[in-house]
Parts: C-alpha cells; structure tokens; sequence
C-alpha cells in the first residue's frame, strides 16, 4: 500500500538531513527510528552546541567574573528564558534545572509534599501514570500516612472522569496527573480535573514529559501549580530536566539539595538560602547540555509545534489505519487521534511483544517493547506490555509502511514456528 502524499507544512526531508545517526544501517537496512516515546534524536544544531561549549565556553557558572565564566552563565540562563517562553510562564525564575523529569517529580514530593502533605490527607493520581509520577507520592504517602486514590481507566484508555467530586475531596493536597500517556498515548483533558484540585483547594502537578515535546502547552492556561518534563524527549540532550512551578510556590518550598550554589550565605552556625530558582540547582549543573538544550527548543521553535503536532497526528492516523488492516491485532488507546499523541500502542494475542521488536530490529526498525513503566495500567488491561511505536518530526509515512511490514513478518514467522 502506497502512502498518500504527505500534507505536513514543514519539508521532512530537510529535517532528515539535520539528524546525523538517520544516515545509518542497522543490520544492513536504513534505521527506522520509532522510539521516540523514549528519547528523540538529535540535530546537528544541538551537537554543534555541545560541542562549541567545551571548545570556546567550558567554565563553571555563576561564581567567576572572567569571561568564559560570564559567556557560560549568559548561556545557561539564556536557555532558562527560552523554556519559560516555550511553556509560557509568567517568568523565567518558574523554571529549575534538574536531571530529568523524574527528578522534577521527586523534587515536588520532598521539597513541596513533605511540609504540606500530612496524615489523612490524600493524593489523587490515574492509573495510567509513569512509574516517575506514581512511586514519588506512594513513597511520601507511606512515610506521612497519606492515603492514594486513583481515577480509573476506560476500556478505550482515557481516563473516567465519573465521579471526580467524589475522588477528589476535600482531604486532597495534590493532583497528579499525565497529560499524555507514554504507553497508549492518550491525551488527557486536563482542564476539568486540575478546575477540580483547586476546587478543593489542592494543587495540580502536570507530568509533561510526552506532552511538551509534541504539542503546544500553556501553564497558564492550563493553570497547573508544577509541570515536568526533559529535555532528551526533544531533541535536547540527556540529563537535563525541568520543574516549572508557580514563583510563590517556589519561594516558600526548601531546598531539594544542599551544598555549594544554593546558598545565600553560611556560617558555622547555619545557612540561609539562594533566591528562587538557584536555591534548587546545587551543585555545578549540567551546564553544557542545558546549553545545547537551548538549541533544541530553537529548533523546535522555528518549525512551530501548532506543526509538530500535525505532522504526528498524521503519522499516527496512517499507522493506526495500515495496523487495523492487520488479521488478530490488538490496538490500545483513543482511536480518534485527536485525542492521542504520536503513539501506537498494539499486541498479537498470541506473539509477545518482545518477540515482535525483535523481528522489527532485524529489518532495522527500532520501537520499544515492554510495560513502558506503566505497569498498574498494564495489569488493568492483563498484559505484560505492549509493542509501542512513537513518532517525531523526523518520521514519515514510509517509514510507517517499514513498520507494518515488519510486523507482517513477524506475524508470518511466529505463525510458522507454531504451525
């Protein structure tokens, strides 16, 4: 089956041609990239940027008055406004630094959950959350005496929002919720959830780790108190992470770490803090890669994400189409892709998946296969895992075709073996 013309606005070849490792072979085919879910890959501009920092700027931030000092701390801080922009915050201070999306997540359930949270009160999640935005609150919940509750998941894999008054109470502190699911891609409609957290007076937390990647997103708009997310899910290097969080907020929270760069002043009788946000970022930070973080989010600016959105929305229909046309396949998700992001999520009955990725990285296709760190919601649906295919700016329809068709093959092959 031949793809239909593409209609993305922006020219995917081009695009292509910006990401080095796409000109390579996998077992003698051309790498077929699907695990985006995962991490992106990266453009030459955000190699170049790494690479021209530890040529021309290596120097440690904030604390030298020479020059590649002062150049280093322009960029490092030139990078904290971008990300503001690029969520909208109302000020480039909203935004901390951190490892990762899960260090985001863990910061709020130490600095912000353990002076807030006390026993009795409760914490509301789905259960389709990451691992990242789950385990952080059952441990806080264990060690406060806190209970959990969780809104459930539909057959279709969206959120039951039946019955939120009910789940959401007045014992609720905090509400945590994905806005895009990493395992079926679900988009969640955030706006009727967090309108009933501050209903209740809680606050509303925002896994945005497979949602600011691929969509446009507002915090004021969407009028969450935190959001998450990391940098290598968009073209940014690994080990760079974000907490946005309201200013007022940040200001009353204590330090996550303590050591060098957080502080205002020590003496030997006590410390008292950095301003907001550097009182979160102790320690020398991963300066060169929020550096070329800043590249990425140039990149992704000047294609649009109103773009990035449709070009995978694209993808996602075409691929969600080709895999329905397959014999005993399993589709899990929203169909209407208006209501899921670049992800197709599928089974054999009868093949496990990680017997279908596999096959697939024989043809050089690459997509993840397993419980994606979802397991409550894996276990909701009784299965192991899943096979996941997640697409970025740089995928295509024909790779989509590559796809199915390696599915085919090992579909074929299992048959086979069984027969």
């Amino acid at each position: 089956m031949k793809p239909s013309k593409a209609k993305t606005v922006f020219d995917v070849q081009a695009i292509r041609r910006d990401f080095p490792i796409l000109g390579r072979q996998v077992h003698g085919k051309p790498l077929v990239y699907l695990d985006n879910a995962a991490t992106t890959q990266k453009p030459r501009a955000v190699i170049d940027a790494l690479v021209h920092y530890y040529e021309h700027q290596n120097a440690n931030i904030h604390r030298a008055i020479h020059t590649l000092g002062e150049e280093a701390t322009a960029a490092y801080e030139e990078t904290r406004a971008k990300v503001s922009q690029f969520i909208n915050a109302s000020r480039p201070e909203s935004i901390v630094f951190t490892r990762s999306a899960t260090e985001a997540l863990n910061l709020i359930a130490y600095a912000w959950g353990r002076a807030n949270v006390k026993k009795g009160d409760e914490i509301v999640l789905t259960q389709m959350e990451h691992h990242s935005n789950m385990v952080p609150w059952q441990r806080l919940a264990q060690e406060v005496g806190a209970t959990i509750k969780y809104i459930g998941v539909s057959d279709e894999g969206t959120l039951d929002l039946d019955g939120l008054d009910d789940i959401i109470t007045e014992k609720t502190k905090l509400v945590s919720v994905t806005q895009v699911s990493n395992a079926f891609g679900t988009i969640n409609v955030l706006d009727k959830i967090i309108a009933a957290a501050h209903r209740r007076g809680a606050l509303a937390v925002v896994d945005g780790a497979q949602s600011v990647p691929h969509m446009p997103v507002d915090v004021q708009a969407i009028d969450c108190d935190f959001l998450a997310f990391s940098a290598h899910k968009m073209l940014g290097p690994t080990g760079v992470g974000v907490l946005y969080a309201r200013y007022e907020l940040l200001e009353e929270m204590e330090p996550f770490q303590s050591g060098g760069e957080m502080i205002s002043r020590v003496r030997l009788e006590g410390a008292s803090w950095n301003d907001v946000p550097w009182k979160f970022e102790a320690g020398t930070p991963n300066i060169a890669d929020v550096i070329a973080f800043g590249a990425a989010l140039d990149y992704l600016s000047a294609l649009g994400m109103d773009n990035v959105r449709a070009h995978e929305q694209e993808l996602t229909a075409y691929a969600l189409r080709r895999l329905r046309q397959l014999e005993d396949i399993i589709i899990y998700g929203p169909q209407d892709t208006s209501r899921r992001g670049g992800v197709a999520s599928f089974n054999y009955p009868d093949i496990h998946a990680h017997d279908v990725g596999t096959i697939l990285d024989r043809e050089g296709v690459a997509i993840r296969a397993g419980h994606h760190c979802a397991q409550p919601l894996m276990r909701r649906f009784d299965m192991a895992g899943t096979a996941r295919a997640s697409f970025y700016i740089y995928n295509t329809l024909e790779e989509v075709d590559a796809l199915i068709e390696g599915v085919e093959k090992a579909r074929a092959f299992f048959s086979h073996a069984s027969g």
